[in-house]
């Protein structure tokens, strides 16, 4: 079908226009940019024919004036308003051809937002008014729909981009340092005590000094948020009395979604990172770029499907009606475009510069390094990326995978960028399960995952380890399920993943079992110590070292409620993980051994006469070739010799020796601790059957630990003082003692 652009709606006319004060203006930047005397606006589009300019009353109410954009340069129309100020409430509607059968999909009757707002105020009202089809024709989309939509859409808002950043500086974290903390803006603080009604589950909320203050006595040093882009809640979940709570349904790319804001201006966020830089804690953003809210041919017109849907979006070739979809949520982006990816690099840009954030992990990543042909680790995207002067020296995290053929990507990402590895996740998940035939996969994943990460120059900190996440149980259900429980999301319990890797240890949810309860708390310790042990960069979701739950639940994308909210009500017991937490993280910042820039790789070297890692049977014995194939084999140690190449330079290194112990049989093992060179005797810093022991205890060689079921423990080599040649040793011995001790009177501030 085909409708001409030359419809009756394009001539609508609203009284008082006076279209003679606008001026050409200039094709860039794109969007709406104060420069002290008026506001430019231009928007790309390569197949429209004309773009007016909507603006509103103060209160965003009436539309008082359409403005035709005078020029067109270079495929982008723009125009200069010199009585513009920050404040004007603004959209577009964009005239062309609605040919569906050719990707086309114009209707100027739809009012859209600027694919570069800063600011967006209010929010999409669902209506059959904000498709471009009409709704139960026997056409479908192929329909033409005249309704205006102008009363259902959000605005956009002009924004003066000033701001005083005073002496704030970027953390700048080194990636060896970096552990990730994965919260919401909303969750984190909605039932905070410490926070204010006004300002809960705000950006303003995370400013509070309590806030900032637990996170920063934790130890962590890079919160990333789940995606804070202007976002529309789908409609079928507004019906149900829910909202998109996760946030993956992006709308507006540069403007921060408005139930974020406690104040009506955006400067709130960049308040919110100066705040988080001062306590020496980074800013991360989740975002979501591989797909937008406007769904499939069946979606509305929000942005970009009725600024030019033929160029945002990834049409199928030879039926341009119908779209892509390896994202699985209806539309993939079409970053294969110059001007889509110009949108994208501008997006990122623009956090990391004009709001300063530190990285960004990009979900569905994948799509981003789509070609046409597929998956490139030299997509444009990728290389745009690396050469980009700010936007290579901020942290770059891909999710490596979609729904679409060849999606899975783990460890194809280029040098520079670092992945999700859920390789990790299933692999410890399984180990302390029990599961048999375990012990091979999790060395390969402590070592971090070097068969997938160590070429190119790559670093171990490419592999970010987590066990959880946003998406799937929290910790605390992971060892009190076997089975989601995702009844609230009216879904039958249908949606959510069936492969957890979970297990209830008796009893299926709360219990008053207290040996239960003992052996989960026991595991959750099991899964931290084995998480921040590993090399590779950690990832902690929010509220997991206090054992925060969600009843079950491996699916809380809508509950923003109690479900999906953080629960700061945390007993005794709770407490007690939290606070055994923050040592390992100490524990963990102050072992170099444990950041090195250096995959394992257990081969002996010749010349330094040592291994990097050594695999030790309970025996005390090193692993042989049957041994890593005995599938019931559950109990295993790992030295980590300090005296292994530490960098690229031929020397011996001069950390502490360490020594884990794990042990996932559901039955006590004895370990006969192996004698290891330079070293007088085995110092256990900490069991995690005995979490309160937080402190060195001298073991002989040769000494048969009892290991309790399900623990993990870690010992540090006692250099030999008579030995020649131990002077760095001792020092880096003394140092880690010294920093326990000192872990010992933090004092964690929840």
């Amino acid at each position: 079908m085909h409708i001409s652009p030359n419809n009756k709606a394009t001539h609508s006319t609203v009284a008082g226009k006076r279209n003679w004060r606008v001026r050409e203006g200039r094709p860039y930047p794109l969007g709406a940019t104060w420069d002290g005397l008026g506001v430019n606006f231009a928007i790309f589009s390569a197949h429209a024919t004309k773009v007016e300019l909507c603006v509103f009353s103060p209160d965003g109410k009436t539309e008082i004036e359409r403005i035709e954009l005078p020029e067109y340069t270079d495929e982008i129309y723009h125009g200069y308003l010199p009585e513009a100020r920050p404040g004007l409430i603004y959209g577009y509607r964009v005239h062309g051809p609605y040919e569906p059968d050719a990707g086309h999909r114009f209707n100027p009757n739809k009012l859209l937002i600027d694919p570069y707002a800063k600011q967006i105020r209010g929010e999409v009202k669902w209506d059959h008014a904000l498709f471009g089809y009409t709704i139960g024709h026997a056409d479908e989309d192929l329909s033409y729909d005249e309704r205006d939509s102008a009363e259902f859409m959000p605005r956009c808002v002009v924004v003066d981009p000033a701001f005083t950043w005073g002496d704030e500086r970027r953390p700048n974290v080194p990636w060896d340092r970096t552990i990730f903390y994965e919260t919401h803006v909303k969750g984190f603080t909605q039932r905070h005590p410490a926070v204010n009604d006004f300002d809960r589950g705000k950006f303003s909320g995370l400013m509070s000094r309590e806030v900032v203050d637990y996170i920063r006595s934790l130890g962590v040093t890079s919160v990333e948020f789940l995606p804070i882009h202007a976002l529309v809640d789908d409609s079928y979940l507004v019906d149900q009395g829910l909202r998109n709570y996760w946030g993956y349904n992006s709308i507006g790319f540069f403007a921060p979604d408005p139930r974020y804001l406690a104040t009506p201006v955006v400067n709130e966020f960049k308040e919110l990172v100066s705040t988080f830089h001062h306590a020496g804690l980074e800013v991360i953003l989740d975002v979501v770029y591989n797909h937008t809210a406007e769904g499939n041919e069946k979606g509305p017109h929000l942005s970009f499907k009725g600024i030019d849907n033929a160029t945002y979006y990834r049409l199928l070739p030879d039926q341009p009606r119908y779209y892509i979809n390896d994202t699985g949520t209806g539309n993939t982006v079409n970053t294969s475009h110059p001007r889509v990816m110009q949108l994208v690099t501008d997006s990122l840009r623009y956090w990391a510069g004009e709001m300063r954030v530190d990285g960004f992990r990009f979900d569905l990543a994948t799509i981003l390094a789509r070609e046409p042909t597929g998956f490139s680790e030299e997509s444009s995207f990728l290389h745009a990326c690396m050469q980009d002067p700010l936007l290579s020296q901020v942290k770059l995290v891909a999710e490596p995978w979609d729904c679409g053929p060849g999606g899975y990507q783990v460890g194809r990402f280029p040098p520079g960028w670092a992945e999700w590895n859920d390789g990790y996740r299933d692999t410890v998940r399984g180990y302390w399960r029990g599961d048999e035939g375990f012990i091979p996969k999790l060395a390969g994943k402590l070592s971090a995952s070097a068969d997938l990460f160590d070429k190119r120059g790559r670093k171990p900190w490419a592999s970010v380890n987590f066990i959880t996440a946003h998406d799937g149980f929290t910790l605390n259900d992971l060892v009190s399920y076997s089975e989601k429980h995702n009844e609230a999301n009216g879904e039958n319990n249908q949606d959510g993943h069936d492969h957890n890797i979970s297990y209830n240890y008796g009893e299926e949810g709360p219990t008053e079992n207290e040996e239960v309860n003992e052996t989960r708390m026991r595991q959750m310790r099991n899964f931290f110590a084995t998480l921040l042990f590993s090399r590779g960069t950690p990832m902690i979701l929010a509220g997991d070292e206090f054992a925060r739950t969600q009843g079950g639940n491996n699916n809380g994308y809508a509950q923003d409620n109690e479900i999906g909210w953080v629960d700061w009500n945390v007993p005794g017991a709770s407490r007690d993980l939290a606070r055994f937490v923050q040592r390992l993280i100490k524990l963990r910042q102050s072992l170099p051994l444990l950041r090195r820039g250096t995959f394992l790789h257990g081969t002996y070297d010749e010349e330094l006469g040592v291994k990097d890692v050594a695999w030790i049977k309970p025996t005390g014995e090193e692993f042989n070739d049957e041994d890593w194939s005995d599938a019931g084999a559950k109990c295993f140690g790992v030295l980590l010799d300090g005296r292994a190449q530490s960098t690229g330079i031929r020397r011996p290194g001069n950390d502490a020796t360490m020594l884990l112990v794990m042990n996932s049989h559901d039955d006590v093992v004895n370990f006969k601790l192996p004698e290891a060179p330079g070293g007088l005797r085995w110092q256990r810093v900490f069991d995690t059957n005995a979490p309160e022991e937080f402190e060195f205890d001298p073991y002989d060689f040769g000494h048969d630990y009892m290991v309790t079921a399900r623990s993990f423990l870690m010992f540090l080599l006692e250099p030999d003082r008579h030995e020649e040649g131990q002077e760095e040793a001792i020092r880096s011995f003394a140092y880690i003692r010294q920093a326990l001790a000192q872990a010992a009177g933090d004092p964690l501030r929840l």
